[in-house]
């Protein structure tokens, strides 16, 4: 397991102020694992809650269309008093006021409307469609998550490997003070090491700031106090031989990801348009009534029974080229979608092939760090002998230990990037969490 604050104990423990008590407050951490940072991605991160309102505002959207093809039913009270005049008339009447009170249940239920049922039957397309995108959203803050807390145990690692580099240095300084007072070194091989030390004391500390800062960039992905430690579980990916091709179809792939599902959900979507589009010219068919009861004044008890019934059909003539324009709009948006669809089956092809290649090309580069760190190590070995003899001077041994220092670097690299890769080809497939699968236990 990592923690966020090894660098504040490590300076704790060569006695910098302060730290000591910063390294001791540790009461406050969080510990997590790459699978327990994908789950909580999911129940809080932002952008994904924020993405599955938008899928719910979908869904009443759909039930909005619905609502259009179900009965509608009101209750209506009116209390109207007019006046009315016979001025004009063959004959004289008196001018003379009158008192309405109606109360009706008014009700009408459309029968026969093909272009309801088609925007209706679009509206459900597009819940699957916005679930489809969802999915899609929670896939790529997935991915950022995974790799920022990659990147935040590879800058841990890279910490460790400072820290070795300071205990070699050390080690160096001590060696370089016993050789000069025994008489075998000078004074120069004694500031080299002194050198060496105060070079890679700075490197801690500038390394101190990155850990801080992808700490912080973890944290607030997860929506986590900014203030608390975060104790990170180690992720190491199998080291298995990748062969020539990849080990899954393409076309299982395609189904497997969100964004080609979206589009295949979208085309659905726009047949069904350009359906509505096209029966805007059929009749519809709709039943309607109403029944109350009607007085001069409300509650007076003189109320009299009223109804009526119909049929209402109804023929478009001409709607200034409305129904004209919609259809050739969906027209456009189905064929817009289709290129989309012939675009994204050659791009996640693409991705599928470089992500694999990737992968082979990054464990291959592991297996050459570590060579090269055994290299550089049995030269520091080597070096530390002569200059232990007197044969030789330090600078030897620095420079052996400056390539001991990037080659443990490299292979801190290649490790992440063979992480990464494998992270990328699990997005590829169309689910990070995949990568889960791939963990060393």
């Amino acid at each position: 397991m990592f923690r966020t604050s090894t660098a504040v104990a490590a300076v704790a423990l060569l006695g910098f102020p302060g730290a000591a008590a910063a390294a001791e407050a540790d009461d406050d951490t969080v510990q997590l694992s790459l699978g327990e940072t994908l789950s909580l991605v999911e129940s809080e991160n932002l952008q994904v809650l924020l993405n599955r309102e938008v899928m719910e505002q979908a869904i009443q959207a759909a039930e909005r269309e619905r609502s259009f093809l179900l009965p509608q039913v009101d209750v209506q009270a009116t209390q109207t008093r007019s006046k009315f005049s016979t001025a004009g008339q063959a004959f004289e009447a008196p001018q003379s006021t009158r008192n309405r009170f109606d109360a009706r249940i008014r009700g009408d239920l459309t029968l026969v409307d093909p272009a309801l049922i088609a925007s209706y039957q679009a509206a459900r397309k597009g819940v699957r469609i916005s679930q489809e995108e969802h999915e899609a959203v929670l896939q790529d803050v997935l991915q950022a998550s995974a790799r920022i807390y990659l990147t935040h145990l590879r800058n841990i690692r890279r910490f460790e490997v400072i820290e070795s580099n300071i205990e070699r240095a050390q080690s160096l300084l001590e060696l370089a003070q016993a050789q000069l007072d025994a008489g075998v070194a000078t004074e120069i091989d004694l500031t080299r090491a002194r050198v060496q030390l105060a070079g890679e004391r700075q490197s801690r500390l500038q390394q101190e700031t990155v850990v801080y800062e992808s700490a912080l960039n973890l944290k607030r992905l997860l929506d986590l106090d900014l203030r608390k430690e975060i104790e990170l579980d180690d992720f190491v990916a199998h080291r298995e031989a990748a062969s020539e091709e990849p080990e899954v179809e393409e076309r299982d792939v395609l189904r497997d990801r969100a964004e080609y599902r979206t589009a295949e959900r979208r085309l659905e979507q726009n047949k069904l348009e350009q359906r509505a589009a096209s029966w805007e010219r059929f009749p519809t068919l709709s039943v309607f009534g109403d029944y109350g009861y009607a007085s001069g004044n409300a509650f007076d008890g003189d109320d009299q029974e009223v109804w009526s019934a119909g049929v209402a059909v109804r023929v478009p003539v001409f709607e200034g080229f409305r129904i004209r324009s919609n259809r050739m709009l969906a027209n456009s948006r189905r064929r817009a979608t289709e290129i989309e669809i012939r675009d994204l089956e050659q791009e996640i092809s693409s991705e599928l092939l470089f992500a694999w290649q990737d992968l082979r090309s990054r464990l291959a580069q592991i297996e050459v760090a570590e060579e090269n760190l055994e290299l550089a190590e049995d030269e520091l070995r080597l070096a530390q002998v002569r200059f232990e003899q007197g044969v030789a001077d330090n600078r030897e041994v620095i420079d052996a230990q400056n390539r001991v220092s990037q080659a443990s670097d490299n292979l801190v690299e290649a490790f992440f990037g063979y992480n990464v890769s494998r992270l990328e080809y699990a997005r590829v497939r169309g689910d990070v969490r995949l990568l889960l699968g791939d963990q060393v236990l």
